[in-house]
């Protein structure tokens, strides 16, 4: 495939126009649910739970400010993420303790139930309401702001904000069934992605990298689930791309001084598709190679791929073991910006990001981030082996951090 031009500068995220987005969030066709949210509190139908201090504001699609908590997070993990990706998870506990935030890591989250409800597979609208307050209600329980980890999550969870707004009877419902589990019918006030979070604390993050990333070409994938549904609650800059795309993942990457590379497909989804990933899986294997790997190999080259989602992550990095079998221009290691960032300010790539689960060859961006892969796999290898001689019982934080 021939390398295609595109209207970007090279090697960065500036649009070469001279047209600009004017954000006025007055004008805007698109709804602002947050004052309903507030308002139906108000009216006793139920308990808004505040986004605590500190927070930060951080500038959305059509100009209006979203807070993004700092700390007293409740973190909603990913069913894939603990399943099949599970330093992507560890590096943002991680570098919540690197920056000395206070989270809670519950162990009564249900999962979402999103997977199965995009793939049409699963329950009706009021079950899947009720799962999203029933883990509302056990953030608000536990005292913390809950920090959705899984894209699809994320957009499940303000489609549903979405119809309990608009839909009386469905709160009534939903009330109902919250009463039976004796929980409380709560709405946060934001609905809160952790790629957020990355946003709010990437100049933290910044002063803390230990490596040169100026020789490190990225291309992001972002989460079609993150900002094509319900589209202004997502993160928007006018630094990255003119504000015509996310913020969310690039301006992290680009903060810790990484090059972010542009390319064509951009727009296109991981090929993870839900359905497709359950029922034809050589079509997303295809999708995830053709349109989206092999495009950004030839019109980006890059070291690495960043995204901010399970699927993403997943169907990126491990579709790419059937194409290189047929030869494809495949081979570019995938990745969240979170095990990304996790590295870059001195996570340990094995014992904290976890690379070994992931199926494409990682080792050449460590050796050119400056990262001895093969001295940190034997420094794995050997806690590995006092766990199994019982000099050690398990890894734990103080060991990692």
């Amino acid at each position: 495939m021939e390398p295609m031009e595109i209207p970007v500068v090279k090697g960065g995220t500036k649009v070469a126009t001279s047209r600009v987005f004017e954000r006025d969030p007055d004008t805007v066709r698109d709804e602002d649910l947050r004052e309903a949210i507030w308002e139906l509190g108000r009216e006793g139908e139920w308990i808004v739970q505040p986004v605590p201090e500190p927070y930060y504001l951080a500038p959305t699609k059509y100009g209006r400010m979203k807070k993004i908590p700092l700390e007293h997070t409740w973190h909603h993990k990913s069913c894939g993420q603990c399943g099949h990706i599970p330093g992507y998870s560890t590096s943002i506990f991680w570098l919540n303790r690197l920056l000395g935030y206070d989270y809670f890591d519950p162990r009564d989250q249900t999962s979402c139930t999103a997977w199965n409800y995009y793939a049409s597979a699963t329950s009706n609208q009021v079950a899947q309401a009720a799962v999203a307050m029933r883990n509302f209600s056990a953030a608000y329980e536990s005292g913390y702001f809950p920090l959705i980890h899984c894209g699809t999550s994320f957009g499940h969870y303000k489609e549903v904000r979405h119809e309990l707004v608009h839909d009386a009877n469905l709160r009534r419902q939903v009330r109902a069934i919250m009463d039976k589990l004796g929980r409380p019918f709560v709405m946060p006030e934001e609905i809160v992605h952790y790629s957020e979070w990355m946003y709010a604390v990437r100049d933290e993050l910044k002063n803390r990298v230990q490596y040169d990333l100026s020789n490190i070409t990225a291309t992001v994938h972002p989460a079609c689930h993150y900002y094509k549904l319900q589209t202004g609650d997502a993160i928007y800059d006018p630094e990255i791309y003119g504000g015509q795309r996310t913020a969310a993942v690039t301006g992290v990457v680009q903060t810790l001084g990484a090059n972010v590379a542009d390319y064509s497909s951009w727009y296109d989804c991981c090929g993870f598709g839900f359905r497709h990933i359950l029922v034809q899986r050589d079509f997303t294997r295809s999708f995830a190679t053709l349109r989206k790997i092999e495009v950004m190999k030839a019109e980006a080259n890059p070291d690495v791929v960043l995204t901010h989602d399970t699927g993403c992550v997943t169907s990126l990095d491990k579709s790419q073991f059937a194409a290189q079998a047929h030869d494809r221009n495949v081979g570019v290691p995938v990745m969240s910006e979170s095990q990304f960032a996790a590295i870059a300010v001195g996570a340990h790539p094995f014992r904290v990001a976890q690379l070994h689960w992931h199926s494409v060859d990682y080792r050449p961006l460590l050796s050119k981030m400056g990262i001895d892969p093969e001295k940190a796999w034997a420094e794995f290898q050997g806690d590995l082996d006092q766990i199994k001689s019982g000099q050690m019982e398990f890894m734990t934080w103080e060991h990692v951090l």
